[in-house]
Parts: structure tokens; sequence; C-alpha cells
């Protein structure tokens, strides 16, 4: 694709404009998808049965293959272009979305998760590739503020618009919602003309078969250790495979001549640190709102409405604070985002300890996601500006499909352990578990920030990232 890059002070042309809503809409519908499902989990399992076992499935299904071909998805959007990518990410996640709507039992939801994360593991890193490629300088980084603003509305906004169609329609609805902002991705798309063939190459599949099977393996595991324990022949035989292979995965990229995790690029300081800082995060993220969602719903009596209500400062918080810190770390550095955001938001998560058997939106709720808000909007375009701000822009795809890779399995491992944190059954010693657990995760991810990055990391040469 013809990059047209702006000096830090120009204004927005008509393609980036474009560029930037095709970037936030088609990331929106994949981060949508995974908070939307939060509050439809109790409904989904009172129809289709199953219990926690088949809510940790219903997350961690779409989270596993998300995970594992989002960084070959990465390779795929350098290799053959983000827009091609893109488009078939989009057409695959609405017919998914429609299986997943129509789907006549939990192991055929599960199955339809699963493929849904594929498609959807698509889109992100070619949105994030399409703004590297289009911007510069400080413009990138309030461009990915404002891509981190209105996509992270889709995971804190997701339980509401769940909760709405579960109490008045059915949590089948939550995937057929999809169809929309896809439909308007694709047309705004076909007004992109500019030629975008990518690089050619080679795909990883060795590394894509041995990255899926071991996480799968693992997760799968992680889950049923809770009903069969971890010496049974249905655990362990899996755990075994899925390390097994997640070895040969890390062996194999060592050897292909065009790997889909280049390990090179954990040469570069501020992509490596931003990293470990994202799992520690995106961990948190991805286990904390769920465990408070399912709290409010099973143990506090809310409805699935009420419970998305819950969420709605926080995000306004990202709608309006994004940008700005995302334009403040472009000017002064990351450093200190990185380290303050976290902690301020592990601040809300510690909040509800004070909740007792009944919960007061304005004294326990309201404080607590506040607290997440802010320091979320602290964080994320900050953390993501200097992970991918630290690379070649040549290697944008397959940067930015790592880094969304490392969030992706960081929060299906701790939705995964969620029934060695709160065991096979959510109370209040549970959720308080849960809650100093992902607490823990978002002070870690600050501390990690503070002492490891560099403000002013220059961007590095592209890393060689083939076999000879």
């Amino acid at each position: 694709m013809t990059e047209s890059k702006t000096a830090p002070s120009a204004r927005m042309t008509s393609l980036q404009r474009r560029v930037l809503i095709v970037a936030i809409l088609s990331s929106f519908v994949a981060f949508l998808d995974g908070a939307v499902i939060n509050v439809a989990l109790p409904a989904i399992s009172e129809d289709l049965g199953g219990g926690l076992p088949l809510q940790q499935w219903v997350v961690d299904a779409y989270l596993v293959t998300l995970g594992s071909f989002i960084l070959l998805a990465g390779s795929l959007s350098d290799v053959f272009g983000r827009k091609r990518v893109l488009y078939v990410g989009l057409i695959g996640f609405g017919i998914t979305s429609l299986l997943c709507a129509f789907a006549p039992s939990g192991v055929f939801l599960v199955v339809a998760r699963g493929l849904q994360g594929i498609a959807g593991a698509l889109l992100v890193p070619s949105s994030l590739a399409l703004i590297i490629s289009t911007f510069s300088g400080a413009a990138q980084a309030k461009a990915i503020g404002r891509w981190t603003a209105l996509t992270g509305i889709a995971m804190i906004a997701g339980p509401l618009l769940g909760g709405i169609f579960v109490d008045t329609l059915s949590w089948r609805w939550i995937f057929v919602i999809n169809v929309l902002p896809i439909a308007v991705t694709l047309a705004v798309m076909l007004t992109l003309k500019q030629e975008d063939k990518g690089t050619g190459g080679h795909i990883d599949v060795y590394g894509a078969v041995f990255g899926s099977i071991g996480l799968a393996g693992t997760v799968y595991a992680l889950i049923e250790q809770g009903v069969y324990g971890f010496a049974s022949p249905r655990v362990l035989i899996p755990l075994v495979l899925g390390l097994l292979c997640l070895a040969a995965f890390f062996f194999t990229e060592t050897r292909v001549k065009q790997p889909m995790l280049p390990l090179g690029l954990f040469k570069v300081h501020n992509f490596w640190v931003g990293n470990l800082a994202t799992a520690l995060v995106y961990g948190a993220l991805a286990f904390g709102p769920l465990m408070v969602t399912l709290y409010l719903q099973q143990v506090i009596g809310f409805t699935a409405i009420q419970a998305g209500l819950v969420f709605i400062p926080s995000t306004l918080c990202m709608l309006l604070l994004s940008g700005l810190f995302g334009g403040l770390a472009g000017k002064y550095g990351p450093r200190l985002f990185m380290a303050v955001g976290p902690i301020i938001a592990s601040l809300g998560f510690l909040w509800l300890l004070t909740m007792g058997a009944e919960a007061s939106f304005w004294l326990h709720l309201l404080p607590a996601v506040l607290l997440f808000g802010v320091g979320l909007s602290i964080t994320v375009a900050p953390l993501t500006s200097a992970i991918l701000g630290a690379i070649h822009p040549a290697q944008a795809g397959i940067g930015s499909a790592v880094n969304n890779a490392v969030s992706r399995i960081a929060g299906l491992l701790t939705v995964a352990m969620a029934g060695l944190i709160v065991g096979q059954h959510l109370d209040r010693v549970g959720f308080d578990r849960a809650l100093i657990c992902t607490a823990a995760l978002m002070i870690a991810g600050g501390l990690v920030s503070a002492v490891g990055i560099r403000n002013r990391e220059p961007a590095a040469a592209p890393i060689q990232t083939t076999m000879d």
C-alpha cells in the first residue's frame, strides 16, 4: 500500500482518515466479540448446560485460535498485503458469527467460537499495520491513541450491549450484531484504491500447527483439571502433548526460513519489555472484568443489563482520555504512563474488596471502575506506541501480531486458570482471590514498565527474520 505519512503537526488527509476508520472498525468487531460474551455466559450455560467448564471454553475457544493464529496472520498481512487479509478476516468473521448465533449445542458453539477466533486473528494485526504504514512520529502515536480509545470501548462497552441483548432478546443476538460493523467496514475499504501487494515470501505452516496444538492442549488441561484432576490421563496427556508442542514451536521458529514468531524482534529492548508488560496487564484485563461480571450476576443477583452498565464509566474514560495520553506519550515518552497506569487500574480491583454481600454502585462499583478506566486509558496507547514504535515500519504487521498474540495468550491462560484461583463455583472467597490476583498482575506490569521501558528509543533497523 502506498504510504502517506504526515508530519506531526499536519492534519490527517482524506486517505489517512479512511485508513483510521477501517483500522478502528475492523479491530472493533474482534474486541467487541471478546468482551460482549462475558455477561452472556450465565444465559448460555442455562440454555445449553455445561456450567463453569462450558463458560470457560466459550471464552477460551476463541482465545486459543485467536492467540494461535494471530502470529500467522501477521505474516500473512506482510506477505499478501494488509487489505487482502482484512477482506478475508471480515467475511470469515461474519460467517462464523452467524454459526455461533445458531449453535444448537454447547459443543457446536465452542467449535464455532474457535473458527471465529481464526477469522478474528486476521483483523487486528492488519488494522494496526495500516496505521503504522500510514502515519509517523507524534501523528502515529495520536492515531494509535484514537484506535485504542475506540477499539478499547468495545472491550468495556461489550458487557452493556451483551446485557441488553440477553435480557431483552437472546444471547444469540450478541453474535448477529457483528454483521453490521463488518458491512460498514467492507464498504469503506472499497474506497481505498491504493496498491497493497505485500512483500511475498513463505508461510510458517509448522509453526502454526505446533503453536495451536500446544496452546489448545495446555489450556484444555488447565480448564478440565478442576473436574478430573491433573493425575487423570484425560488431563495429563493433553498437558504433556501441549507442552511438547510448545517446545517444538519455539525450536521450529529458530529453524524455518520465515518464522511466524521472529525471535530476533525480541532483541529490540522496548519490544521485549513492552510485551512482558503486555502479558501481565492484559492477563489481568481478561481475567478481572470477567470475574466481576460473573460475580455480580451469579452471586449478587444483577441482571445482565445491570452488570453491563457497571462498566459504562470505564468506557467514558477510554473515549475521553486514550487519545490524550497517546499524544502525551508521543511527546514525553511512554515510560511514566506505562508505569503509573496499571497501578492506578489495580486500585480499582482492590477497592472491590470492600464490597460485602450487597454491592452499592456509588460506594463500591463506581469508584472501582473509574480507577480501572483511568488507569487503562493511561496505559494502553503508550504501551502500543512503545512496542510498535521500537521496530521498523516494514515489520509493523508481524510486530503488531506478536504483541496482540502475547495479550490474547495471556488472557487465555488467566481465564483457563480461573478454576485454580476461584474453584469450580464462584463465591465470595474465590472472588477476593480473583481480585487480588488481578491487582497483582497489574502492579507487576507497572513495575516492569517503570524499570525496563526506555523513552525516545529510535525505531530499530529491520530485524533479520529468515534463515539463510
